[in-house]
């Protein structure tokens, strides 16, 4: 037996309480490299607590809807930012924490263009791409200590497509 999670579009106002959608919205910031680049600045707030920023890139096996979750993550020590190194949608799940632990969980359909901030402590599950390539760079924290924290489900989730 399971539940379901309903996708719904991943906008920066419905993802606001777990972090920041990381996306060109509206005209850049600054115009740079002999104009002939938009910057769109500062789009994160990348809290490593301890430790220093470091830059991985990881390569997920693709999943397919509907996609099972059993198990969640969060990052006590720091964010944890994706940005996709592909143009293909991917599932980002998340939950606020509620007294050590996932409160309602929320599915987004993260679309091309479409980055992640998680903030330090926000439930998430893991990286999941809809097809290949699995290709994101992943900005976190480095550093002693543990920074890393699973929970799973008793009964597992399953997020599914609303159009299904």
């Amino acid at each position: 037996m399971s539940r379901e999670l309903i996708l719904q579009p991943l906008t920066a106002e419905a993802f606001a309480p777990f972090g920041e959608v990381l996306e060109v919205r509206g005209a850049p910031d600054k115009i740079i490299n002999q104009e002939l680049c938009g910057r769109h600045h500062d789009l994160a707030d990348l809290d490593f607590g301890t430790g220093r920023a470091g830059i991985s890139i990881f390569n997920a096996t693709p999943r397919t809807l509907p996609f099972t979750l059993d198990m969640v993550e969060r990052h006590p020590e720091g964010a944890q930012a994706f940005i996709p190194m592909h143009q293909n949608p991917y599932l980002v799940v998340v939950a606020p924490d509620d007294a050590g632990k996932p409160g309602a969980l929320q599915a987004f359909l993260a679309g091309p263009g479409q980055g992640v901030n998680y903030r330090r402590n926000t439930w998430h599950a893991v990286c999941c791409p809809l097809s290949a390539p699995g290709l994101f760079a992943v900005v976190d924290r480095i550093g002693d200590g543990d920074n890393l924290e699973e929970h799973w489900f008793d009964t597992p989730w399953e997020v599914v497509d609303a159009a299904t």
